[in-house]
Formats: C-alpha cells, sequence, structure tokens
C-alpha cells in the first residue's frame, strides 16, 4: 500500500489500530513487540503527508492510544461517580480526545519542522516523542501513563533502565520501530547495515547492562514486612455509617500483621481525618512501639485552625514521620475551576476531592531506624519524583487505592510502572493497596510477592535494604531529556548549515 496514495478510510482504520497497539504491549496483555509496531506503523503513516494531515493522524492515533489505554476512567466517572451511562461515556470519551490533542501537537511538529532535518525519521522522531512524554508528565498538572518505555521491564532493554530511566526505554523502543520502518522503505545494504548496528547496539547493550548490580544490600538481614490488603468496596468506605465495621475489620486483623518489622495499610486507611481517630490510633502506636514495629498507614490529615486537609501518611510505633501528597489527581483529590464545576454533577462532588497539595522536600518516613521514601497512589508514576525521594531512602513505599477503577486495566498498569520505578532506583518497593494488587518488588523491578485483587490479604515477605545508587536515581530524567533536546537542535544546525551551502 502507497502511503502517499492512502485513502482516508485506511487512516482512520490504521491510525487508531498503531496506537492501540501501545495498550497490547503494556500490562496487563505484555506483548511488547506490539510497541515496537506500533512505532514503525505510526512512522510510516507520517513519512509523507502534509503538516495538516499530520495532526488528524496523530489526532486519530492519539485516540487509539488513550481510548484502549486508560478508558478505565469510565469506571470512576460511572460507578463511583454516580453518572448516566450517556454521561459517563461522553466524559470518558473528552477525556482521551483532550489526551489525544498532544498527539496531534506531536504529529504536527514532526512533520513541519523535523521530518526533513537530516536524520529526521531515525532519531528525531524518537528524541521528539521522548519530549512530548515528558511534557505529558507535567502539563495540566501531568498525566504520565502509557509510556512505551514500560513495555519492556522484563526483557533485554530494561538494562537501560537504571541508568537512563525509563524515557531512555521510549527512545529506544521509538528507534527500534523507526529502523524497522526505513529498513523497510530503503531495502539498501548499507542502509540495513546501519540499522542493524543500531539495533544490535540497542538490544545487545542492555543485555549486557542488564546483569549489573548497581546497589549492594546495606543490612545482614532483611526487614520483616506485613501488607494489609482489606478490600472493602468503594461504596462502603466513604458511608458513615460504614466506619464502625471497617474499624473492626482493621482491629481483627491487626494480631495477623504483628511480629514483622514494617506494617503496611493502605491509603486512606481509616476514612476519617487523623485527629477524629486518635482514640483508635494511639492504643495501637503504643502496642507497636513496645514490640519495635512500625505501622505505616494512609490517613487524610487536617490541621487544627486550618480549612486545609491533605492525603498524607503516617509512621506509628517504632516509626515516625509525616507526609503529605504533593501530586494530586485531577477531580480524584482536587476539582479544576472548581468554583465552576463543584456541584454540577456528583462526579465533581467525589468524597475528599477537596485535598490540598503538600510541599516539596518534605522529610523522610522512619521505621525502625531505616529512612522511607513515601508515595501516594499516583505519585509512583512521576520519575523524577521518585528518583528525588530514593537519593535519600533506603526503601521506597506507595499506597493506593485502586478500588476506583474497579477490574479494569488500570491497577496492573499501575503495578507495572511501580515495577519500573523501583529498578530505575535500585530500591526495594512496598505497595500497599484497598483491594490489590499489593505487592514487595526488589530492586530489580521484579515482584517477590502480590496479593490477588479484590480479596482481604495480609501479604507477608522481606524487604531487603541497599545501598548505592543508580545512575538513574542520582541524575534523573535530565541526561535523557537533555540530549533528546541537543539532537533536534544539532539536526537542525546541520539543516541549516546544508542548506545554506547548497543555496
Amino acid at each position: 500500500m502507497d502511503e502517499a496514495r492512502l485513502h482516508p478510510a485506511w487512516v482512520v482504520l490504521l491510525a487508531p489500530l498503531a496506537g492501540a497497539l501501545v495498550t497490547l504491549s503494556l500490562a496487563p496483555f505484555g506483548f511488547w513487540p506490539a510497541g515496537i509496531l506500533s512505532c514503525a506503523l505510526y512512522a510510516w503513516l507520517l513519512s509523507r503527508c502534509t503538516p495538516r494531515q499530520a495532526l488528524w493522524r496523530g489526532w486519530l492515533y492519539g485516540l487509539g492510544l488513550f481510548g484502549s489505554g486508560v478508558s478505565w476512567v469510565y469506571v470512576s466517572i460511572h460507578v463511583y461517580g454516580y453518572a448516566s451511562v450517556p454521561l459517563a461515556a461522553l466524559l470518558t470519551v473528552l477525556f482521551c480526545a483532550g489526551l489525544a490533542l498532544l498527539q496531534a501537537l506531536f504529529a504536527g511538529v514532526y512533520v513541519r519542522w523535523v521530518r526533513a532535518l537530516p536524520g529526521g525519521m531515525l532519531v528525531g522522531f524518537p528524541a521528539l516523542w521522548v519530549l512530548f512524554e515528558w511534557l505529558r508528565s507535567w502539563l495540566f498538572t501531568g498525566f504520565p501513563w502509557l509510556f512505551l518505555g514500560y513495555a519492556h521491564l522484563d526483557n533485554w532493554l530494561a538494562g537501560w533502565a537504571p541508568i537512563l530511566g525509563v524515557y531512555a526505554l521510549s527512545f529506544a523502543t521509538v528507534l527500534t520501530g523507526s529502523c524497522l520502518f526505513l529498513a523497510w522503505r530503503s531495502r539498501q545494504a548499507a542502509a540495513l547495515a546501519t540499522y542493524a548496528v543500531i539495533l544490535v547496539t540497542l538490544w545487545g547493550g542492555g543485555a549486557i547492562l542488564r546483569p549489573i548490580e548497581w546497589v549492594v544490600p546495606g543490612a545482614a538481614e532483611p526487614l520483616s514486612v506485613a501488607l494489609y490488603q482489606p478490600d472493602i468496596p468503594q461504596e462502603r468506605k466513604w458511608s458513615p455509617g460504614e466506619f464502625p465495621r471497617i474499624v473492626e475489620q482493621f482491629e481483627r486483623a491487626l494480631p495477623r500483621q504483628y511480629g514483622h518489622d514494617i506494617i503496611l495499610w493502605p491509603e486512606s486507611a481509616l476514612p476519617r481525618f487523623y485527629h477524629q481517630v486518635r482514640d483508635i490510633l494511639d492504643p495501637i502506636d503504643s502496642h507497636a512501639r513496645l514490640l519495635d514495629e512500625t505501622l505505616i498507614t494512609g490517613i487524610p490529615w487536617r490541621e487544627a485552625g486550618s480549612d486545609q486537609y491533605y492525603n498524607s501518611i503516617v509512621a506509628l510505633g517504632a516509626g515516625e514521620g509525616l507526609y503529605h501528597k504533593q501530586r494530586l489527581v485531577p477531580f480524584g483529590e482536587y476539582v479544576p475551576l472548581e468554583s465552576w464545576l463543584r456541584g454540577l454533577i456528583a462526579f465533581f462532588d467525589l468524597p475528599m476531592s477537596g485535598f490540598s497539595a503538600g510541599p516539596p522536600g518534605q522529610d523522610l518516613l522512619v521505621a525502625n531506624g531505616y529512612r522511607l521514601a513515601p508515595f501516594i497512589c499516583y505519585e509512583i508514576v512521576y520519575p523524577d519524583l521518585v528518583a528525588e525521594g530514593a537519593r535519600r531512602a533506603d526503601l521506597l513505599v506507595t499506597i493506593s487505592n485502586d478500588s476506583w477503577f474497579g477490574a479494569s486495566i488500570g491497577p496492573l498498569q499501575h503495578l507495572e510502572m511501580a515495577r519500573m520505578r523501583a529498578l530505575e532506583t535500585g530500591r526495594y518497593l512496598l505497595r500497599g493497596t484497598n483491594n490489590g494488587v499489593s505487592a514487595i518488588i526488589d530492586h530489580r523491578g521484579r515482584i517477590l510477592a502480590q496479593s490477588p485483587q479484590f480479596e482481604e490479604v495480609v501479604l507477608t515477605g522481606e524487604a531487603q535494604v541497599m545501598l548505592g545508587s543508580t545512575p538513574f536515581a542520582s541524575f534523573g530524567s535530565r541526561p535523557v531529556l537533555s540530549a533528546c533536546l541537543l539532537v533536534l537542535l544539532l539536526m537542525l544546525v546541520l539543516y541549516h548549515t546544508l542548506w545554506r551551502e547548497n543555496d
């Protein structure tokens, strides 16, 4: 099929399909070659089109990507936001279509300013892709979901993650797709040899790097940990009449958790402000201190005399520290344009949707003398936020309540991203959730123990404190992002130099 004469109907079919292939490469499907095929097909779709056509094709690609990959927000809007089916469907489509506009912008910028540069499709395409993934991580508070690099946690490319992070894996994925497309289009021996060298360097280099241990155990004995997954249905959690039953359930499960160095409860474990449940937590705090054990729990927090409240984690018993969540989820934890939207529909009045963001640079939690970098729910998907905490920490801890997304693929994607943070930073990660998947993840991103979903479970295991630092934990994403920007600038300079010489 000649792309130059591609019928619009084929564009409408192929562009969303190419975007949906990215979702197929990620959890829970895990067919990582699909992401590479997506990039190759996308490169083909943008290889000869006009900038205006690129905007349309990019938007369709993004619609396929986000429509297949994050349409689980429908569950939150309809089931827990009490929106009608038509309204929930409309809001979900608008959400995915809005995210797809960034892909349209990427495609338009690429075709208009990058494609014609020397090496535009070979290295300009992946460099620009990575910069747009980064843009998506902070624009309008950020939505760093569905990055291509997450598909490669368990293959050779994973060797690059502790050095350069998930953005480098995304770059390698797009570069692989570009090489495959260009090899198919060229079919010349010299070009094929060049692309082969690039692929061998990428994948072979990752295979060589993968066995390297960047960190070493920092304690003779690992810590014993217990993660309590209560599996409290979301419709019960915030119902005032259910609170006594929730407390009784937690107290009944406590004896199975004692006897471990660290006990971890999920996000907003007890659905009340901390000062309202002191009569429940203070005896547990005292008992855990006597046992030399630390309880870490998610809890809403409100300062005395203040109208601001936070989504927080507190360490009790043999631990200490308080952390307020910094990166809030739009609509779930705060409402953008609140004066306009609050009260419009039930979805804009979800329980505890008026949180304030915590300040940057907060102190770490301490548990049994060890430093823990805490992250609440959505925060674990921010590579540099986690790397910043990991530089000072012995362990990573994340708590979540993925009940908002039901039995969708969202919680499994979330777990995959948490695994990447452990691999990038060389730190064990404890992940406690309300209804799954709770997990103990080692410093190489491997799951040592995990809970089933939608079951009450006390998940037990061991976590090893690690010493040392990975290159990524030390420097974060700056080297990769700077390199991508530099590549584009050098290509631009080279292009204008050649243009003046030929003029």
